[in-house]
């Protein structure tokens, strides 16, 4: 599948609005971003650089996820910032990603994506709870690359 069937594929506004629905209850940082391939090395490296371009490392409590996805290769990584890196339990991102696969390979890349961003939301609540005085650091928009 191409990246303009990909992206046609997907039902944007609720996986932003899935975004929005996480972030209400947590300081922490959903990002989704979709480009063909993973240009530049492996895909781990690919999202690892991707994750500091979009700004992800300058959240406050370095507590943002990013799920990093390259249509062209069937393939994607679930970051997390190091601040939530050390509050997840050990294969929480494993799990996640076990579960993105299957519907990925079902064809329901809508449902799967916002599975993520909700698994990913209650950790993040659990662990950073959203504060009075919360900012959106990031936007809640796809990242697509083309």
């Amino acid at each position: 599948m191409n990246q303009k069937e990909f992206i046609a594929a997907l039902d944007q506004p609720r996986i932003t609005a899935a975004i929005a629905s996480a972030e209400c209850e947590t300081s922490g940082e959903i990002r989704i971003h979709i480009q063909p391939k993973a240009r530049g090395g492996e895909p781990r490296y690919v999202a690892e650089r991707t994750f500091e371009r979009l700004g992800m490392t300058k959240t406050a409590l370095r507590n943002g996820v990013l799920l990093f996805i390259a249509s062209e290769e069937n393939s994607f990584v679930i970051l997390g910032d190091k601040g939530i890196d050390e509050k997840v339990p050990a294969g929480f991102w494993d799990e996640i990603a076990a579960k993105l696969t299957i519907r990925f390979k079902n064809g329901e890349f809508t449902e799967g994506i916002v599975e993520a961003i909700t698994a990913a939301g209650y950790q993040l609540k659990t662990y950073f709870p959203r504060a009075e005085d919360d900012v959106n650091e990031l936007s809640d928009e796809i990242d697509i690359e083309e």
